[in-house]
């Protein structure tokens, strides 16, 4: 079976254009594939890239005014460098430890006492990065300030003290926000709105009303009296990622690329029916359940079988009866 992911488009291809190029920002248009796909794209940039963040923090002190889970969620939040995390294994998938190790996490130490008169403030910085790690990047928060300090995690009067061991994990924005590797991804096509996707709700004037953006100057407005084309589908989209400093922005598009390829091969090989590399989502296949009882699979009966081995109007209960033994109306089953 042949599987053409972009039917009618194999002798352009995809063309990038990258318009700006920053160090935590990247704008780029993306021409000669389907909205889907370019959808599909954006999806993954924002929730299937994976990136390192806290995950556990175990409190050995802590005498400030705020409470444990509170400055938890705080150290969850501080963003961690996660250059090359593919060094770093899923701790589900690690086969060294069950908890944390240093095959599947950083360790970070964080210790702060004030013993001064004025307030003290504790930042990312203070965060120390324990080895060993799987690489010399990774798990190394986050400080792109002019004056070096990162994050703030909290405030400490005379006296006070916090004391924590704080546990990275790899993970993606799927599972939770703090494994995001962007604050934003825009996405737009057809500015001039030609295809008639959007209605636009407007007082008067709709011009004046909502104007156009600036990706509208890359493209030529519509003419007055153009015949619609029904058939016209859109194939430029404009993407600008931005990135919240752990993973540079083309990175980012790189690896959310290798993630959507990744999922299409994995559809196809299922869709193909080739087992032989059945590990090959990292979670030992995609399976439906089996050996239930009275040897039903899912998939393979007629759609009436449920797990409980009972078939045609039983319950798992029994017979007809329900839970309390009648039906609603007082009948020990259906005439």
């Amino acid at each position: 079976m042949e599987y053409d992911a972009l039917d009618g488009l194999e002798d352009v291809g995809p063309r990038v254009v990258v318009r700006r190029a920053l160090k935590d920002r990247a704008d780029f248009t993306l021409e000669n594939i389907d909205l889907s796909f370019a959808n599909s794209l954006r999806r993954t940039l924002l929730a299937e890239v994976p990136t390192m963040a806290i995950d556990l923090v175990e409190v050995q002190a802590n005498t400030s005014s705020l409470a444990d889970e509170f400055i938890a969620h705080r150290l969850g939040l501080v963003p961690l460098n996660s250059k090359s995390v593919d060094d770093v294994s899923y701790t589900r998938d690690c086969e060294y430890c069950e908890q944390y190790c240093e095959h599947c996490s950083v360790t970070l130490d964080l210790h702060a006492r004030c013993t001064g008169d004025e307030i003290m403030k504790v930042y990312a910085r203070d965060l120390v990065v324990a080895e060993p790690r799987p690489n010399e990047w990774v798990g190394m928060p986050v400080i792109t300030d002019a004056l070096g300090l990162g994050t703030l995690v909290c405030k400490l009067r005379k006296g006070q003290e916090i004391r924590m061991k704080c546990v990275a994990k790899k993970g993606i924005a799927k599972e939770h926000a703090k494994w995001a590797p962007t604050s934003a991804v825009g996405f737009e096509y057809d500015p001039h709105n030609k295809l008639q996707h959007l209605d636009y709700w407007y007082e008067e004037n709709p011009e004046k009303e909502w104007p156009k953006s600036e990706n509208a100057k890359w493209e030529d407005p519509p003419q007055d009296g153009e015949p619609f084309d029904y058939s016209v589908q859109p194939s430029k989209f404009y993407f600008d990622v931005e990135s919240i400093g752990n993973l540079e922005p083309d990175a980012v598009v790189l690896q959310g690329i290798k993630v959507l390829q990744q999922k299409l091969a994995l559809v196809i090989q299922e869709l193909s029916g080739d087992d032989r590399n059945g590990d090959a989502d990292g979670f030992g296949g995609a399976r439906s359940p089996d050996g239930l009882q009275g040897g039903a699979d899912y998939g393979v009966d007629q759609g009436y079988t449920t797990p409980f081995g009972n078939t045609g109007g039983q319950t798992m209960y029994g017979g007809g009866t329900t839970p309390f033994g009648a039906t609603p109306y007082g009948q020990s089953g259906w005439q």
